[in-house]
């Protein structure tokens, strides 16, 4: 069992920045790769970027690259989502998800077996 805590959402304006995190913990075996979605109101869930732990490569959805900044700090079990220039349209659900095994660098929700409960990010305009 995986528990994962996101922190870090809220309310900014057009431009703005925000940093997401998730705490890991409750897990036997870390799992090697750790995950951001985010999902809109009325649209499907989509993957934003994704880091695996003992390699330390990133990646990341391509409409996301340049603005979003994916790191994890191993030491501290936790993963963060360094967001910049926020848009309106950023306003989402963001989750954070663990998975085992290497699946490169795929960003699909069923690749990922642990979720968090979520955290708000709100942008206006």
């Amino acid at each position: 069992q995986v528990l994962l805590v996101e922190s870090g959402g809220g309310s900014v304006q057009a431009g703005g920045s925000l940093t997401l995190s998730c705490a890991a913990s409750g897990y036997t075996y870390r799992p090697i790769r750790m995950a951001w979605f985010r999902q809109a109101p009325g649209k499907e869930r989509e993957g934003v970027a994704a880091a695996y732990s003992v390699t330390g490569n990133t990646y990341y959805a391509d409409s996301m690259k340049g603005r979003f900044t994916i790191s994890q700090d191993n030491a501290k079990s936790t993963l963060y989502l360094q967001m910049n220039d926020l848009k309106p349209e950023d306003t989402a659900m963001y989750s954070c998800a663990a998975g085992d095994g290497w699946v490169g660098a795929s960003l699909r929700s069923s690749d990922f077996g642990y979720w968090g409960q979520g955290t708000q990010v709100t942008v206006s305009s």
